[in-house]
């Protein structure tokens, strides 16, 4: 079977975790793979997540066996082989790595119809690998709309700022406190935010006019 991979940009690689149910919709995200190589590292033991179900066709479960017992190949490129087959395989690969100091390193993987979102640990004891699959054009299109960014505005849609899909915004209180909430595109009228106090789906007129009301 014929695939491309290389190795996650930044964007892409906010979405080889599990995401809110909104943006599942939005991508496409049929569900996800997590496997382990067990003490020896010659083994593989995985379990599946579906997180849209509807999406999980024959077609592409035939597809998505087809890449991992390719990728468990007793051959060069095959990184699934072992475990020593992944710790080189990420090691020849420093620019995949997903955050400075740790261990996971996130590829993407593409067939005609179907994204893959790789996210390996090459370590003991750790899931050394979780496969998020997406339909591809699905995931495109909100990658590509999310690089607009994420609109802020007061309660009459004057626009203020943007940030990026991601990022992290301090709210500052009418008593001088803050709270900081990383905020997530949904699509350019909507946007998710995460923090302490807050996990909402918000329309971009409904979170200025709440936070007006609250000074």
């Amino acid at each position: 079977m014929e695939f491309t991979i290389r190795p996650m940009t930044i964007p892409e690689r906010m979405y080889c975790y599990t995401q809110s149910q909104q943006i599942m919709a939005q991508t496409g995200c049929i569900g996800h793979l997590r496997g382990e190589m067990g003490s020896s590292g010659e083994q593989f033991f995985s379990s599946w997540d579906d997180h849209m179900r509807n999406l999980k066709t024959p077609e592409f479960a035939d597809e998505l066996d087809a890449i991992i017992n390719n990728l468990r190949l007793d051959q060069p490129g095959s990184f699934l082989s072992n475990r020593r087959a992944l710790a080189n395989y990420c090691w020849d690969h420093q620019e995949a790595r997903i955050r400075p100091g740790d261990d996971d390193y996130g590829f993407r993987l593409d067939t005609e119809t179907y994204s893959y979102l790789l996210r390996l640990n090459p370590n003991r004891g750790f899931y050394n690998l979780y496969c998020y699959c997406y339909l591809r054009e699905s995931l495109a299109r909100h990658l590509e709309s999310a690089e607009r960014g994420i609109r802020f505005s007061d309660s009459h849609y004057n626009e203020k700022f943007r940030v990026a899909d991601g990022d992290t915004v301090r709210l500052i209180t009418a008593g001088g406190n803050h709270r900081d909430m990383q905020v997530r595109y949904i699509d350019d009228y909507h946007m998710e935010t995460n923090g302490e106090w807050s996990n909402n789906l918000y329309h971009i007129c409904e979170f200025a006019e709440r936070f007006e009301e609250r000074g």
